[in-house]
């Protein structure tokens, strides 16, 4: 039986007065903060919808070592980027050729829709453990990785953003004509965590101190020790992804079943994490961008968007009425137009969705592979991953299923060619 969706506990209203207390000046630098964020969203989510698509950068994988320094910044700005030519179309489609045949070999296997199977809780096929291992594939995800920085100039001991891990998903293979709803806007990574793990909360440390535009979604520093899963549920990542990604199997162009994304991950996240704390004054629209209709307010435990599941919690899940002034029903703009080998990334933080419809002739396929890089608690998951991968079964940040060790074609470790590759996913590489 799904769990329901249900309203923050009480105890949640001293969460936001611990938070408050934390702070120097908070009400007051908060206040502030709001109210810029408030007259910067105004403008910026009309740039945004005014510029649609355009609003995702579009680089050649070929070209990743000589981005210019001004390229780089606008990747990092909006939070997201489409790198063509990861891997040769060719070998792409080949790889979603496979995947068919697995899911027509093995008619078992759990997926979603049930009676039109097209979401596949599948990890080890012989196409995605092939993708992972692409030498290319790990050199996109490396090169992401090193968009991150310490940024008071410190090192931090044991992390090499320059050795790249392999995180393992799913794919999906979405039939057009399809209507799908199980892909609202959404951030991964960490619900509740984000303002209740002392840890993770540090990362937005500027946004809660009241200097917001001083806020780097790229600094490592806490983000490395953050706690983005403190009630283990099910298909809540444990490791770090610095980037989000997927390998495009197929064409797929805007209205084909996309992913969309908000393309200004500073804003996103100032916003989000402060609105918890604000309310409109009675009379005033809570759809309103004038400073002077809202008021600091931590009388009750909601924190816009985030939903207890179970003993857990989801999130956070921005819609139109939690977070009016992000204008999603004109923001959440689609990536342009991918093909066979292209990827697309988004930042951890940054809110994204899968159109509702897909009005293409073609499947809309990908891989999901994120960028992830090594830490000493990532390499720990890639261990026990490992192990799950030898024994045919779900990784370990996923939900228990039947497995696919006695599945028909079932990627094996000799599928991974190269040692960058073997590297990636735990296993020893031999020196001659």
């Amino acid at each position: 039986m799904a769990l329901e969706l249900g309203p923050c506990p009480p105890r949640l209203v001293e969460l936001k007065k611990e938070i408050a207390g934390a702070y120097p000046d908070f009400e007051a630098r908060a206040t502030k903060a709001w109210g810029e964020i408030l007259q910067e969203l105004d403008k910026v989510t009309k740039e945004i919808a005014n510029g649609g698509s355009q609003n995702v950068p579009e680089v050649q994988f070929s070209e990743l070592g000589s981005l210019s320094p001004e390229r780089v910044a606008e990747i990092k700005r909006k939070g997201s980027v489409v790198i063509r030519d990861v891997v040769d179309d060719a070998e792409a489609s080949e790889w979603k050729e496979w995947l068919r045949e697995y899911v027509t070999k093995n008619p078992d296997i759990e997926g979603h829709p049930e009676n039109d199977k097209q979401f596949f809780q599948l990890y080890w096929t012989k196409s995605q453990v092939r993708a992972r291992a692409h030498p290319n594939v790990l050199e996109a995800t490396r090169w992401l990785n090193q968009t991150y920085h310490i940024k008071s100039g410190d090192k931090v001991e044991s992390v090499d953003l320059a050795t790249p891990l392999s995180y393992a998903d799913r794919f999906r293979i979405r039939h057009p004509g399809v209507q799908w709803d199980v892909h609202p806007p959404h951030v991964d990574g960490g619900a509740i965590e984000r303002w209740e793990d002392d840890v993770f909360r540090k990362c937005f440390a500027d946004i809660l101190s009241g200097n917001w535009r001083e806020h780097d979604p790229y600094d490592l520093r806490h983000r490395i020790d953050a706690r983005s899963s403190l009630y283990k549920r099910p298909n809540q990542s444990t490791v770090f992804r610095t980037y989000q990604g997927w390998l495009a199997l197929s064409e797929t162009a805007p209205g084909e079943g996309t992913l969309q994304v908000f393309p200004n991950v500073l804003l996103s996240n100032a916003y989000m994490i402060l609105k918890p704390f604000f309310a409109p004054k009675e009379g005033r629209s809570a759809d309103s961008f004038d400073p002077a209709d809202w008021q600091f307010d931590i009388s009750n435990p909601e924190f816009p968007g985030i939903y207890s599941y179970g003993q857990a919690f989801t999130g956070p899940r921005p819609n139109t009425k939690t977070h009016p002034h992000m204008r999603l029903d004109e923001t959440m703009v689609s990536v342009p137009k991918v093909y066979p080998g292209d990827m697309v990334f988004w930042h951890c933080d940054v809110v994204h969705a899968v159109e509702r419809t897909h009005n293409g002739k073609g499947d809309s396929a990908v891989m999901y592979i994120p960028a992830v890089p090594y830490t000493p608690a990532n390499a720990a998951y890639i261990e026990r991953q490992r192990e799950s991968f030898l024994q045919g079964i779900a990784p370990p940040d996923f939900p228990v299923t039947k497995g696919e060790i006695h599945c028909v074609g079932i990627g094996k470790a000799d599928d991974i060619e190269s040692p960058i590759g073997k590297k990636a996913m735990g296993f020893a590489i031999e020196v001659a």
